[in-house]
């Protein structure tokens, strides 16, 4: 009998060894990961799986490289063209020095404040916007899709201006530069200055006649312009290969169009104070006009810049910071890259007003040299006296002293009869004065001035170089807050995505490189992206704070970074943030209500510009890009409101892996105390109720039996577990 009952022990063994083989044989991708943590607890450089509820493949989210990585990429994205040529502008426009004030004030009240939400949302739901904002509350995941379509608009029209560069780059190897000099006509009988450019300057006639071909207004298509038809082909060809393995190759690429603007930037601003007139430039732009700085639309442009410039609500900021551990530090990020944002602001200023300096003070030589002929012509003539001229003018080498000294004699002599004379002030804040802001800075007052500079070709090349950079690095946030929202959502892959999304948006973005493209421009810039960015952050902020819960919130921040946040973040956030954005939203209704809709459209004739209202049809285009913008909130909340589609369908819950443990992430948070860092702890979580059934597979029988909570058994571990510590999540 002891034999016997050896031989059964055997058998009994070998039945138990063979449905234990068969059911690990059995087991999906989820299982292996599952295996893979349990295995890796005394592991000290755990990775972090997200798996999808019922996905058979596991989802292993794609990480950076390093921190130093994912700070270029944020940076990358929040510096963009908007620093090199609309700060300066409204700089110059809105008290010089003073207005670098309000905009400090409200970085710190809205901007760095909205900037850490953002932030902390994404890296720890680890979702694009679609998910962060379906997680925190199904009936508001409408936000996510508002910033995807907002993304789309604007990515739009935003490769077109890269495009431009790209156009100008090409052009600027060689010499001399192509928009140096007017070109000359000839035809059977003489060579005559062609008549535009004669009425308006060299680089003014080679933007709108040569790089843009312009029509004469909105409605006058023209056509195609071939040469940016090209240019913006190569924008998006560069886009998609930069963003078609998502992170794991846009990363790698920040290295170079994050960094290489800050080169050129250096390079100018050095070559820029060895110029003439430099010191006037930067001295113009620094000197507070305290005045100006008290008027409430200084402190709404500060406001809308600093929004703007730090990319709220485009998603691409939650998109990036989804790729980070849950326990970096994003509060030292939101601070770090807030302010290399403002000093690169502040740097680019510098540059720009070096540079236009050295042009005023070109301009300003011109001007002393034309009037200094006149006033001889008028000597000659008797017009004037002789005595009336100090003896120490030398007018074969006036100086801008000199000739202001003279004219001030003039002018009070000659009171009566001055305005007939027809001389010029020639004051360079007269010039300095004269606001441009886009692109009448980059390809027109800029261009002009690195005309006069020594090897122009290489500066040319340098900075167009600089702007195509700088428009890479904001298209690529801008399209990760399309790509990662819909790949986390729906499960697409991301190459084919990427793919399908570039080729739409180049053939949509026909229409800008069109000869009326430019106007087009100007209505998607104006309209598309202002008022439904602020709705969406107002309601990110809403969702956050409201719904969830600040003092909640809080506490997710404490347990995620190891420390507690300032409580300036928590008053911020819950008082100061909102009633700011909404008197921001406010004011920027009322500012669109006051401005007649219109463009500036250039008459070929005259060679000025000639401001156009929108026709009926073109009126109907910007409302119904704001409308379309912000669609998708009050749908997904009737949708989610009306139960039309049910919550189970398409889940965003999640399973995560970790220490050998299985955490399940609900969706759906509302009416829920779950906190957004710490979940359930197990203990809290129903047990399931696994029966008399014990996962094995019996004699004959001909299909494995499945567990209850998942698929072919994927809780069976956790069965005897009682008493299981807190997640550490």
């Amino acid at each position: 009998m002891p034999k016997n009952s050896k031989v059964v022990k055997r058998e009994l063994d070998d039945e138990v060894i063979e449905s234990v083989k068969d059911l690990l044989s059995n087991e999906d991708s989820s299982d292996d990961a599952f295996k893979k943590s349990e295995l890796m607890v005394d592991d000290q450089e755990e990775k972090d799986v997200d798996v999808e509820e019922g996905s058979d493949v596991e989802d292993e989210r794609p990480a950076w490289n390093s921190k130093l990585q994912y700070i270029l990429a944020q940076v990358g994205f929040s510096v963009g063209l908007g620093n090199v040529w609309r700060f300066p502008y409204l700089c110059q426009k809105n008290g010089g020095g003073a207005y670098l004030v309000p905009y400090l004030i409200l970085l710190l009240i809205i901007g760095i404040p909205l900037f850490f939400l953002e932030l902390a949302v994404g890296q720890r739901i680890r979702r694009g916007s679609i998910g962060v904002w379906n997680y925190i509350s199904p009936k508001l995941g409408g936000i996510g899709f508002a910033s995807c379509v907002v993304c789309f608009f604007v990515a739009l029209y935003y490769n077109v201006i890269i495009g431009w560069s790209l156009f100008y780059f090409s052009q600027s190897f060689q010499h001399p530069l192509p928009w140096d000099q007017c070109p000359l006509v000839k035809n059977a009988s003489h060579t005559f200055v062609e008549p535009e450019c004669e009425k308006s300057s060299a680089t003014t006639y080679y933007w709108y006649r040569e790089a843009l071909n312009i029509s004469s207004s909105l409605s006058e298509s023209g056509g195609l312009n071939w040469k940016m038809t090209i240019c913006l082909l190569a924008a998006w060809v560069m886009v998609c290969l930069a963003m078609i393995k998502g992170i794991q190759s846009s990363g790698k690429i920040m290295y170079f169009s994050s960094l290489f603007p800050y080169v050129v930037l250096l390079c100018f601003l050095i070559r820029g104070l060895l110029l003439n007139g430099s010191v006037d430039g930067i001295r113009h732009m620094f000197t507070p006009k305290l005045e100006i700085m008290l008027e409430p639309k200084v402190w709404r442009e500060a406001a809308t810049q600093v929004f703007f410039a730090l990319g709220l609500g485009f998603g691409g900021v939650i998109a990036f910071s989804s790729y980070n551990k849950r326990d970096n530090n994003c509060h030292f990020d939101a601070v770090l890259v807030s302010f290399i944002n403002f000093f690169t602001s502040v740097l680019a200023t510098l540059v720009v007003f070096a540079v236009l300096g050295f042009k005023a003070n070109i301009i300003n030589e011109k001007c002393v040299i034309q009037n200094s002929e006149k006033i001889l012509k008028l000597l000659k003539m008797g017009n004037l006296s002789q005595d009336m001229i100090p003896h120490h003018i030398n007018f074969s080498s006036m100086t801008a002293e000199d000739y202001n000294l003279v004219y001030d004699i003039i002018q009070k002599v000659k009171e009566e009869e001055f305005d007939s004379l027809g001389l010029k002030s020639c004051q360079i804040e007269d010039e300095l004065n004269k606001a441009v802001q886009g692109t009448g800075l980059a390809f027109i007052a800029f261009t002009e001035a690195m005309t006069h500079f020594p090897a122009s070709p290489f500066w040319s090349v340098m900075f167009f170089l600089m702007l195509v950079n700088l428009g890479l690095g904001s298209m690529f946030g801008t399209i990760e807050g399309i790509i990662t929202p819909i790949v986390d959502t729906f499960k697409v892959r991301k190459e084919i995505l990427t793919v399908i999304c570039c080729l739409v948006a180049f053939f949509i973005g026909l229409i800008f490189v069109q000869r009326s493209g430019n106007y087009f421009v100007t209505m998607f810039d104006d309209y598309s992206a202002t008022l439904p960015l602020l709705i969406v952050v107002i309601l990110e902020n809403v969702a956050v704070i409201r719904i969830y819960g600040i003092d909640k919130f809080m506490e997710d921040l404490k347990d995620m970074l190891g420390f507690s946040p300032s409580q300036y973040y928590y008053y911020m956030w819950k008082y100061v943030s909102p009633f700011v954005l909404l008197c921001l939203l406010v004011a920027s209704i009322v500012q669109m209500g006051l401005s007649p809709p219109g463009y500036n459209a250039w008459i070929e004739d005259t060679a000025t510009e000639e401001f156009h209202s929108y026709p009926t049809w073109a009126m109907i285009v910007c409302i119904s890009l704001m409308v379309l913008a912000i669609l998708p909130v009050p749908i997904v909340f009737m949708v989610r409101r009306c139960n039309l589609i049910d919550d189970s369908s398409g889940s965003l819950a999640s399973v995560s892996y970790k220490r050998g443990r299985i955490i399940k992430e609900p969706v759906n948070l509302e009416g829920d105390n779950t906190s957004l860092i710490h979940g359930k702890s197990p203990s809290e979580v129903p047990s399931p109720n696994f029966g008399k059934n014990i996962y094995r597979k019996q004699t004959g029988s001909p299909t494995l039996d499945t567990a209850p909570n998942g698929r072919y058994g994927i809780g069976y571990l956790m069965a005897d577990m009682p008493d299981m510590p807190e997640s550490d999540l």
